[in-house]
């Protein structure tokens, strides 16, 4: 059979099983019930297991709570998670010490796990000791909000708990709004930890133990979840539980397929369409589009800064400025997002300390050619560029274009497509001198971004760039409580990363959410996916 042949099978496939699970809730009507597509799977519904995918996250939003969560904002007329609006989850309230070491957590007296136990602040500390202590995802994650110790979580009593922070750290409460804080019915999972897993990571990799909005009635990894309204869960839209009695999730590989399905009216929503069936759906104008300028995310192009010639900040000047930078944000996305190039500083000074921000780059080959002169290499050199062949969709038409115009001055690129894993492990052993990739803050505060992704020597630094300056600046503004100084620390960190010039950001590329006309609420959230309690249908 050929590939061609084998992905229609796939798709066919899934169509009848996704079909199949729709059927098996016929009982509730179609109104109660919302069916998702989207192209990975769901692989854990623990989201702190290793290789979580985003789809585990979603789910496990919905079949978790947490202490607190992200409120939402408009950002030009769409709705978005709001990174400086923390609202009580499990719990109904929480106070700030003055000197901001001690964070008290006041429990609903309502809350119940799905068994019907009630949430106590034990449950609370066991979690939370789990998150920072056992092999999990949400360790390191919590170490960029100063939570590193068992010792900082403190019961009070069974309604109230305490976190104790070194210094007061502004990203403290947004971590515990991410995916991985979440509370976990301690009773039942200690019932299924063993002497060599004590965090019962085995069991809940398969079982939920939680108190949110859903409960697992389907867990087939990699294909299938079906998820029940919890009747007693009222942490939703006025106080009520979720609008939907059920949520089917299935697993659609084929883009062309996830497309037909929601066209049909066979799905509600689906997030993940290329970029090309996005535009030909919103053409026809039978369903609604939500495009949401991913505005914690950015592509980029990226040097690495430890390999030749990219150690050359001349040579590095000289690609950032013969890049074709209109015509791959056309090629690659169909203009689809929010251009990161082009910019106009006054004075050459950054314009916010915000991060991202556009840059002042622009296509200028007679600028690079006198880059690559002052870099002594007037005639070019030769290297590879590479991409996750899972990005393919955007990443190979760009690729294109960078080759055909960094040929013009004498860069000779020969284009590596590289499976995900390959990629994952080269850029992991600092091996790639030229790549395109894209980076994600769950917390987009300007000195998380340049903290994660720009300073030592781990995965996240691309570049591997080592400015003992940009390093001292961020780390002051981590704990920078002054708006107005924590505005300059942002503008002094995009000065040093635009003369340094270890990446080039591209756009921030759009959320582009496809659904149903009778679908609302839709919010585009910092994991980059659906909220299912978000939703509603009119």
């Amino acid at each position: 059979m050929s590939f061609t042949g084998s992905r229609r099978l796939l798709s066919v496939v899934a169509f009848i099983a996704f079909s199949l699970a729709a059927g098996s809730v016929q009982a509730q009507t179609r109104a109660e019930t919302l069916r998702y597509v989207t192209g990975a799977s769901v692989n854990t519904l623990d989201p702190n297991i290793p290789g979580s995918t985003r789809e585990s996250f979603a789910v496990s939003l919905s079949t978790y709570d947490r202490l607190v969560s992200f409120g939402r904002k408009q950002l030009n007329g769409k709705w978005v998670f709001d990174l400086d609006k923390i609202t009580g989850e499990l719990a109904e309230s929480y106070d700030v010490s003055s000197d901001g070491l001690k964070i008290i957590f006041h429990l609903r007296k309502d809350a119940k796990f799905q068994d019907g136990t009630p949430v106590t602040a034990e449950d609370v500390k066991w979690s939370l000791d789990r998150a920072v202590t056992a092999p999990v995802l949400g360790k390191a994650q919590l170490l960029t909000g100063s939570m590193t110790s068992a010792d900082q979580f403190k019961v009070i009593d069974p309604l109230t708990f305490e976190v104790t922070l070194p210094k007061p750290d502004k990203l403290a409460l947004p971590n515990l709004a991410t995916v991985y804080p979440i509370i976990i019915n301690s009773k039942l999972a200690k019932e299924h930890a063993t002497a060599d897993d004590p965090w019962a990571m085995s069991w809940l990799k398969e079982h939920a133990a939680g108190s949110g909005a859903y409960q697992i009635e389907t867990f087939k990894p990699g294909e299938q979840v079906i998820i029940a309204r919890n009747e007693a869960w009222n942490r939703g839209s006025a106080d009520k539980p979720a609008f939907f009695k059920k949520v089917i999730i299935q697993s659609v590989p084929e883009p062309a397929t996830r497309a037909n399905l929601v066209e049909r009216g066979d799905a509600d929503i689906v997030v993940d369409l290329q970029a090309s069936d996005v535009q030909s759906l919103e053409a026809k104008g039978k369903l609604k589009v939500i495009s949401t300028p991913q505005y914690n995310a950015v592509t980029f192009v990226s040097m690495n800064t430890k390999i030749p010639p990219f150690d050359n900040i001349n040579v590095r000047r000289a690609v950032a400025y013969a890049l074709p930078y209109d015509d791959m944000f056309k090629a690659a996305l169909f203009g689809r997002g929010a251009p990161l190039f082009g910019a106009t500083w006054a004075d050459g000074k950054p314009s916010s300390g915000a991060y991202p921000i556009p840059q002042p780059v622009k296509l200028d080959l007679d600028k690079a050619k006198d880059y690559l002169k002052a870099a002594g290499l007037p005639d070019g050199f030769s290297t590879t560029f590479s991409f996750n062949v899972g990005q393919a969709s955007t990443a190979e038409p760009m690729a294109a274009l960078v080759k055909e115009s960094l040929a013009k001055i004498g860069i000779k690129v020969d284009i590596q497509k590289m499976p995900d894993a390959q990629m994952s492990t080269q850029i992991n052993e600092k091996k790639l001198p030229f790549f395109t990739e894209g980076i994600v803050a769950w917390l987009p505060s300007t000195d998380y971004f340049y903290r994660n992704f720009y300073t030592g020597n781990q995965r996240w630094n691309y570049s591997s760039i080592d400015d003992p300056e940009l390093v001292a600046i961020a780390q002051e503004a981590r704990f920078e409580p002054d708006k107005v100084k924590y505005e300059e620390d942002g503008k002094k960190l995009n000065a040093i990363h635009f003369s340094e010039m270890p990446q080039i950001p591209l756009w921030q590329p759009n959320q582009d959410a496809v659904m149903a006309p009778s679908i609302e609420g839709y919010t585009y959230q910092f994991h980059r996916q659906v909220d299912y309690r978000d939703l509603s249908r009119k």
